[in-house]
C-alpha cells in the first residue's frame, strides 16, 4: 500500500500543472504587453516631446533600473512570504501607468510613468517565474518556455496594437486600454494560487543569499554575465532601431510589425529550445543561439524594404532563443530561493544591461545610430566564449 501510494505521488510529480502554468502563462503575457508599447511609442515622443536621443536612452534605462533595484528585494519578499500582491499588483501597476504616456507633458512626466510602469513589471517575474518549477513536473525548460512564451507573444503583438491604436484612435486617448489589464487581473485571480514559498522566513536577506547562492554563484555569475550581454543587445535594438528605422521613412505600423517580427520569432525559439534543453541538455543549446546571433542580426542591419521583415524574424529567432533556458538553469543549481534566483536571473541582469541604454543613446547622438548598433550587434558572439564555463546542470528527472 505504501510503495503504491509512493508511486502515485512520483507521477503526479512528472507531470505539470497545466492551469497554473497557463495561469502563469497569462499573467506574463498581461504586464508585458503594456510593457511592449514603450519601443514603438518612442519615435512618437521624440517628435511631440522633442527628446534627444540621450533622453530617449534615459527613460529605457529607468525602466531598467527599476527592475535593478526592484527584483532582488521582491524574489527575496516571495520566497519567505506566501501571497498575490507581487504576481497580480504587478501586471495591474504596469497596465495603469505605461498608458498614461499618451497623457505626458514632458521629459520628467513621462520618466515618472515609465518608472512606475516598470516597477509593476519587475514585481510580478520573480515570483511569478520562480512557481514555475513547483508546477512543472520534469519539463521545467520547456514549461519555463511556456512562461516566457506569454511575454514574447505580449512583446509581438504589443507593438502592433499600439501603433495601430495610437494612428487610428489618438494617442492622447491610450489611458483607456488600462481598463482592459486591470479586468484581466481580477480574473487572473482565481487561477493563480498563492507562492508556496521556500521557508526562508528566519534567514535575512544577506542570510538568504548566502544560503541560496553560496554553494553555486560561480556557475551562477557566468550566467548573470551572459544574460546581461543579451539584454544589452536586445533593449539596444527595441529602443534605438524603432527610432533609425522611422528616421529612415518607415511609418510607426511598420516599426510595430518590425519589432514583432523580431518577437516572434524569438517566442517560437524559445519553445524548440526549451524542448531541446529538456532533451539534450542546456550548454549546446546556449552556444549555438550566442554564435548564431550576430551574424543574423548584422544581416537585418543591412536590409531594407519588405525583406527587413524576414531579418527582423531570423534575427529574434536566434537571439531570443536562449531566454527561457538562463533562468530555468539558473533554478537547476539550487535547491531553494527559486524566485530569489529568477530575480538575479531576471531582474538584476536585465537591469544591470538595460542601464547600459543612456550610454549607446550618448554615442548615437555622437556618432549616429546606425555605427553604434553595427557594433553592439557583434556582442553576442563575443559572449559565446561564456558558455564554455557553464557546467552543464543536473539533471531534474534523475
Amino acid at each position: 500500500m505504501d510503495t503504491s501510494t509512493a508511486r502515485t505521488n512520483d507521477a503526479s510529480g512528472e507531470r505539470a500543472d497545466v492551469k497554473v502554468i497557463f495561469g502563469l502563462f497569462l499573467v506574463h503575457f498581461l504586464g508585458d504587453f503594456y510593457m511592449a508599447f514603450v519601443s514603438p511609442l518612442l519615435p512618437v515622443l521624440k517628435e511631440k516631446l522633442s527628446l534627444s536621443l540621450t533622453q530617449i536612452g534615459l527613460v529605457t534605462g529607468a525602466t531598467m533600473l527599476m527592475a535593478f533595484i526592484v527584483q532582488p528585494s521582491v524574489g527575496y519578499l516571495a520566497d519567505r512570504y506566501r501571497t498575490r500582491i507581487f504576481v497580480l499588483g504587478g501586471p495591474l501597476l504596469t497596465a495603469v501607468f505605461i498608458p498614461l504616456f499618451g497623457w505626458a507633458t514632458g521629459f520628467y512626466s513621462l520618466l515618472i510613468y515609465a518608472a512606475l510602469g516598470s516597477i509593476g513589471q519587475s514585481m510580478f517575474h520573480p515570483p511569478a517565474a520562480g512557481m514555475v518549477p513547483d508546477y512543472s513536473g520534469r519539463n521545467l525548460g520547456f514549461s519555463m518556455a511556456i512562461f516566457i512564451l506569454g511575454g514574447t507573444i505580449a512583446f509581438g503583438v504589443g507593438p502592433v496594437f499600439v501603433s495601430w491604436f495610437v494612428t487610428r484612435v489618438g494617442f492622447e486617448y491610450l489611458p483607456w486600454c488600462g481598463f482592459a489589464g486591470a479586468f484581466l487581473v481580477i480574473s487572473l485571480f482565481f487561477m493563480v494560487p498563492p507562492p508556496k514559498g521556500e521557508k526562508l522566513q528566519d534567514l535575512g536577506f544577506i542570510g538568504a543569499l548566502k544560503e541560496t547562492l553560496g554553494p553555486v554563484w560561480r556557475p551562477l555569475f557566468v550566467i548573470w554575465l551572459i544574460i546581461v550581454t543579451r539584454v544589452f543587445v536586445v533593449q539596444s535594438f527595441f529602443t534605438f532601431f524603432p527610432v533609425l528605422l522611422a528616421k529612415e521613412g518607415y511609418d510607426l505600423i511598420h516599426v510595430g510589425w518590425v519589432i514583432s517580427a523580431f518577437v516572434i520569432a524569438g517566442s517560437l525559439s524559445g519553445l524548440i529550445t526549451g524542448h531541446l534543453a529538456d532533451r539534450i541538455g542546456y550548454k549546446p543549446v546556449f552556444l549555438v543561439g550566442y554564435l548564431s546571433a550576430s551574424p543574423f542580426l548584422i544581416l537585418m542591419f543591412y536590409l531594407h524594404g519588405p525583406h527587413i521583415f524576414w531579418g527582423a524574424f531570423l534575427a529574434g529567432f536566434f537571439t531570443l532563443s536562449t531566454l527561457p533556458l538562463a533562468t530555468a538553469m539558473a533554478q537547476t543549481y539550487v535547491t531553494r530561493g527559486k524566485s530569489l534566483v529568477a530575480s538575479l536571473t531576471m531582474g538584476l541582469a536585465y537591469g544591470a544591461g538595460g542601464m547600459l541604454s543612456p550610454l549607446v543613446g550618448h554615442l548615437a547622438d555622437q556618432y549616429s545610430i546606425r555605427v553604434v548598433l553595427g557594433v553592439v550587434f557583434w556582442s553576442p558572439l563575443a559572449a559565446s566564449v561564456l558558455v564554455y564555463y557553464l557546467p552543464q546542470p543536473a539533471d531534474r528527472r534523475v
